[in-house]
């Protein structure tokens, strides 16, 4: 670089590595799915506690989408600031229920597709043949993440030749 011309930051700045940088993160954020949403229509339903929300999220998705508890109760909090959740303690743990105010904003988005099908890019897929592979291979990622973690050398060594073998039986499933 000549003298006089700043450097660009890390991010910031011009050239394609920017722009592929921040085409990447709105990519993500437009794929983010909307927290706030699954809890209101969840919550329309019944009254729930905030790992039931997350089981609820993670089972209606195909295990495709299982929000942290790091997003939840945040996202709880929100709304029960604006009067459209109470919380109430029972037993060591809060159940949030809609409030009036609430039950009419659910209503509101009742006819909107359910929240957690984006994921997959379509709202009309989630049950079904794409759902069920999807919960298969969430499944399949808990284990392996659980062999890498506790596993033995040896026990590692023969996870990946599962996968490798797993792996080529699926592209002969597609040819």
């Amino acid at each position: 670089m000549g003298q006089g011309r700043p450097r660009p930051g890390p991010l910031g700045g011009h050239g394609a590595a920017s722009r592929q940088c921040s085409s990447r993160r709105s990519r993500r954020a437009w794929a983010r799915p909307d927290v706030r949403a699954a809890v209101l229509a969840l919550l329309a339903e019944k009254p729930m506690h905030g790992y039931q929300i997350i089981n609820e999220i993670a089972e209606r998705s195909g295990g495709a989408w299982k929000p942290s508890a790091g997003s939840v109760y945040p996202t709880l909090q929100l709304p029960a600031d604006e009067g459209l959740i109470s919380a109430e303690e029972s037993s060591g743990r809060k159940t949030y229920t809609l409030t009036e105010m609430g039950r009419a904003e659910a209503a509101t988005s009742a006819d909107r597709p359910a929240p957690w099908p984006t994921l997959s890019g379509s709202r009309s897929h989630d049950t079904g043949a794409a759902g069920t592979i999807a919960k298969a291979g969430f499944e399949l990622a808990q284990r392996v993440a659980q062999v890498g973690h506790t596993g033995t050398p040896e026990q590692v060594e023969k996870a990946v030749e599962v996968l490798d073998d797993a792996r080529r039986c699926l592209y002969s499933i597609l040819a």
